[in-house]
């Protein structure tokens, strides 16, 4: 991260915690660069980039002002989901289907969509390095790097793991058909049918199906919308149900936008280990950070092999290409053994394309644009929601990740709410889609991923006044 990043982070964290808050005038560039020991041009920078994210504004003659603050955005819900204590069959996907399904179109606003916008993804870079790596391609590589993948991909992944301080081996890597696909391989190498699986609640709905799809259990954990899935709640599913297997987003989770304390990652990877369950751990929006640095996945405290980590390029660089990765510990034999007799190889042209592009250099500089325009669209759809949704309405604050968990006031139902906006061309994702128990129905979860202008603008006062409206219906 760079300086002008690193003291603009700062100054957004101290706004965030209500040190500085609305209406606060901020150090002149002069003192920022004394105190800070910076230069001018740095501080101007900082604060430059505060103002595109809606934090702060310049008056003429006076300074730098803070604009945004804990009374300009809506409060964060307070705790965690409380979800019943059984194990629960899975039958979501028909729910699921019907609503992405509905959500396909460009003419539809995407506050409901599972991906940002495609416009953000240096595709033209990608292309050129598909065609160099193509041209220069090994054609033994074709057979080589079957079930493993690239071997230059998987050597550029294994350094990027290392740069975050975990030493995973090139030889633990296997390339896969996306994160989803790694995800179901580590959950088929660790499970049998019938078998109980720990999921957060609310939970990715990708983790539902999977669970349907082979006939597994869930047990849903409370999850808290800031810090994760509580680790006393699950502590007692662990004692009760004896599961096979836990599947947790510890990064910017989905839909909450939470992420796990790194001392909480390392009591979960502590309990686990305990218990010799396994941990499927879901890291796509790990590298969509807000602060200074990465936060580390729960398997950088992994000593036993326990932790299946699965990431993917397709939310950070490549979404068409479908390239992701496990590195599954203990189960790698395993997960490359299933990976040979299912899909057998993740495309060789995408992954040589991936791995020419990452070598030579320029994919740090992309995230850092694509984490500054999320961060700002966040900061824009967050004050949307104070302006057009009814009083009482929370939502969560995510450091990362391209999603808002809002909690909607009174007894709505945000299944019917998801109806009346997509017939009249708005897309959103009701909450009951992330639950195996249905619950959630007065929760939605918003995509702030795609380009904030005068048409989202609009969609989201319609999506408000739909949710005064049956809010107000549900009084009759």
């Amino acid at each position: 991260m760079k300086r002008y990043e690193a003291l603009a982070e700062d100054i957004a964290q101290a706004i965030r915690t209500s040190v500085l808050k609305l209406g606060d005038r901020l150090p002149s560039v002069r003192q920022a660069s004394a105190s800070r020991g910076v230069s001018p041009s740095t501080v101007f920078e900082a604060y430059y980039l505060l103002e595109a994210r809606g934090l702060i504004r310049a008056r003429e003659r006076s300074g730098y002002f803070v604009i945004a603050g804990t009374k300009t955005l809506p409060p964060e819900p307070e705790f965690a989901s409380r979800p019943g204590g059984d194990s629960t069959p899975v039958d979501v996907s028909q729910l699921v289907f019907d609503i992405l399904e509905s959500t396909r179109t460009r003419d539809v606003v995407p506050f409901g969509s599972a991906f940002p916008s495609p416009l953000l993804f240096p595709l033209a870079r990608l292309g050129r390095s598909m065609v160099s790596a193509i041209q220069k391609m090994d054609p033994w590589s074709t057979v080589d790097d079957l079930t493993p993948g690239n071997a230059s991909l998987r050597r550029q992944i294994a350094l990027r793991y290392l740069v975050d301080g975990l030493h995973v081996h090139t030889d633990e890597i296997i390339i896969t058909n996306g994160a989803l696909d790694a995800l179901n391989l580590c959950l088929l190498a660790v499970t049998r049918p019938g078998d109980a699986v720990i999921i957060e609640s609310p939970t990715f709905y990708g983790a539902l199906q999977s669970l349907e799809r082979l006939g597994l259990q869930a047990i849903e954990v409370p999850t808290h919308p800031r810090e994760g899935i509580e680790l006393d709640a699950l502590a007692i599913a662990l004692q009760r149900h004896r599961p096979k297997a836990c599947w947790l987003m510890t990064n910017f989770q989905n839909p909450l936008g939470s992420l796990m304390p790194d001392e909480k990652k390392r009591a979960l990877v502590e309990l686990l280990t305990r218990h010799d369950v396994p941990l499927i751990e879901d890291d796509v929006y790990g590298e969509l950070y807000f602060g200074s640095k990465r936060p580390v996945p729960a398997k950088a405290f992994d000593t036993k092999g326990l932790v299946l980590h699965c990431s993917s390029f397709s939310k950070c660089l490549a979404p068409g290409y479908r390239v992701g990765w496990a590195a599954p510990g203990r189960y790698a034999q395993a997960v490359a053994r299933l990976k040979l007799t299912t899909t057998l190889s993740a495309s060789a042209p995408a992954q040589a394309a991936l791995a020419d592009y990452l070598g030579k250099g320029g994919y740090d500089r992309h995230l850092r644009q694509l984490r500054h325009t999320l961060s700002v669209q966040q900061a824009a759809v967050m004050q949307a929601v104070v302006r057009h949704f009814p009083p009482g309405t929370k939502a969560t604050r995510p450091n990362g990740g391209y999603f808002l968990w809002i909690e909607l006031p009174g007894k709505v139902n945000t299944l019917e709410i998801h109806r009346q906006a997509l017939s009249m061309g708005i897309s959103m994702a009701p909450g009951p889609m992330f639950s195996a128990q249905r619950g959630f129905t007065n929760c939605l979860r918003l995509n702030y991923g795609h380009a904030w202008d005068q048409r989202a603008e609009v969609a989201l006062s319609t999506l408000g006044r739909l949710v005064s409206a049956c809010r107000e219906d549900s009084k009759k």
